[in-house]
């Protein structure tokens, strides 16, 4: 399977913000937006302008930018959008909410994980189980009444129960519903609104893009 293998803190300076790759990172110093600004990769990076985009590579970046947040890559990505566009209701919003019930989202999202992509190692290896079944498959979607929990050999896990105490503090969204630190499961009350997701995301960029 495809995936990207380089630097992620890279991929929040292309785009010029926090995209909240690195888990707990984001929110410190060393944070690499907060060291080094909004400024490209790269070694012309810190004398480069950046560009006022326009038209098409506005929307160019408003997809880039969604397919790294949800660590997706162009094919699948092209694929949710067609079944986003085939369904009832906005076309955008689709997009999103299928972003969102994504296995590996939830699991971030519920406060098992710090980042997106330490929720979907945590799927991939197994230790993610959905209405009492293991599942392995980080684009699997969960519907209402769902129940994800950790598996016991793994609630004890130092990580785990740090991202869960995080997310306590911070918060989760509320189509989630949360259980107690003993068993570490949520259930899904509810299916994301549109309130529920990054208020910075421009996804009638994205149809425009992908309408061309």
């Amino acid at each position: 399977m495809a995936r990207y293998r380089d630097a992620v803190c890279r991929l929040c300076r292309r785009e010029g913000g926090k995209l909240f790759l690195k888990g707990d990172r984001c929110f410190k110093p060393s944070c690499a937006i907060e060291k080094r600004g909004t400024q490209p990769p790269g070694m012309h990076g810190a004398t480069a302008r950046r560009k006022v985009l326009a038209g098409y590579g506005q929307q160019l970046r408003e997809k880039q930018k969604v397919k790294r947040i949800y660590f997706v890559l162009e094919k699948q990505f092209r694929n949710y959008f067609e079944k986003a566009s085939r369904q009832k209701g906005i076309t955008g919003e689709n997009l999103l909410f299928m972003l969102e019930r994504r296995l590996d989202n939830v699991v971030y999202r519920a406060g098992f994980s710090t980042s997106r992509r330490q929720a979907r190692q945590l799927v991939n290896h197994g230790h993610i189980q959905v209405n009492g079944r293991k599942v392995d498959i980080p684009s699997f979607q969960v519907k209402v009444g769902d129940v994800v929990i950790v598996k016991d050999t793994t609630v004890k896990n130092p990580h785990v129960e740090g991202a869960w105490q995080t997310a306590v503090g911070r918060g989760r969204p509320n189509w989630i519903s949360a259980g107690g630190l003993e068993d570490l499961s949520i259930s899904v009350s509810a299916l994301p609104t549109r309130a529920d997701i990054d208020p910075t995301i421009n996804e009638q960029l994205i149809v425009e893009l992908y309408s061309k």
